[in-house]
């Protein structure tokens, strides 16, 4: 299961959602940026890097780590190393925070990281320890997801798109764990097992989007026909590249169009 994107996502959507983690949480933290880092020097990639409004901010590096690797404190200091060297300026100090589906899984030797992991430099999240799902909050909930199997797994991903209130981003990203993890059913399966109408998935949504682009096309192509003559390939694949909402806005123009360039005028100016 990728579950490096399901986070990525997960982080982009709520960039706070890191912060809900941590005991003592930034009190800007609602003006934090969410980015994925690579330090291109050492092919090393940072999970996420969660960077401050100011330079007088903390700055959180993020790894999530679902496998079992015996030097991640070693490589994770050393990408940490890396980019607080280039990017001093832009940060007052850091702190990490990896993030375990259980203990088991945490690397076994921690000597070289003791001090940091005592003092809470790095801080370990372990999600099989924060509670039921139902119990959480929706984007904690989310993360737990991705840790459990089998039936738990549809069941609590029924009931957190029941929580979901119709959030298109929520309902894909429950949608989108359940496919990785039973992998032997389609999507259109999976969203039936789960109950998701199909007006809510974003496939859907996106083909009735394409469909009124193309429904809105056809018929202003006629109009225009009708209104200025017929109209050449170049300014047909010009219409065609226009967004639904601009077309509707030359559905309502045309009506005052008298010639060509007048239609000419109109896509030069939108």
């Amino acid at each position: 299961m990728r579950r490096d994107s399901i986070f990525y996502q997960l982080f982009r959507l709520s960039p706070t959602l890191l912060f809900e983690l941590l005991p003592q949480p930034p009190a800007n933290a609602q003006s934090y940026i969410f980015e994925s880092i690579e330090v291109k020097e050492t092919a090393f990639r940072i999970d996420g890097v969660f960077l401050p409004p100011n330079s007088a901010g903390i700055v959180y590096f993020c790894e999530v780590q679902f496998q079992l690797d015996e030097l991640l404190y070693e490589r994770m200091l050393s990408e940490i190393a890396i980019y607080t060297y280039r990017n001093r300026e832009r940060f007052a100090n850091w702190q990490a925070v990896v993030i375990y589906p259980t203990r088991s899984t945490e690397q076994s030797r921690t000597d070289m990281v003791r001090d940091l992991l005592a003092s809470g430099r790095i801080r370990r999240v372990f999600l099989d320890e924060l509670g039921e799902v139902a119990d959480l909050p929706t984007g904690l909930g989310l993360m737990v997801l991705t840790t459990l199997e089998g039936e738990k797994a549809t069941s609590e991903a029924r009931g957190l798109i029941d929580r979901a209130q119709g959030s298109r981003d929520i309902i894909e990203l429950v949608s989108t764990i359940i496919v990785y993890k039973f992998s032997n059913l389609s999507r259109d399966e999976v969203d039936t097992m789960l109950g998701i109408e199909l007006e809510q998935t974003r496939v859907y949504q996106d083909a009735a989007q394409e469909g009124r682009q193309q429904e809105a096309r056809a018929l202003i192509l006629r109009l225009l026909n009708r209104r200025v003559g017929n109209v050449s390939p170049e300014v047909e694949m010009r219409i065609k590249a226009l967004p639904l909402l601009r077309l509707e806005d030359l559905g309502e123009a045309l009506l005052d169009f008298g010639q060509m360039s007048d239609l000419i005028a109109w896509l030069d100016a939108n």
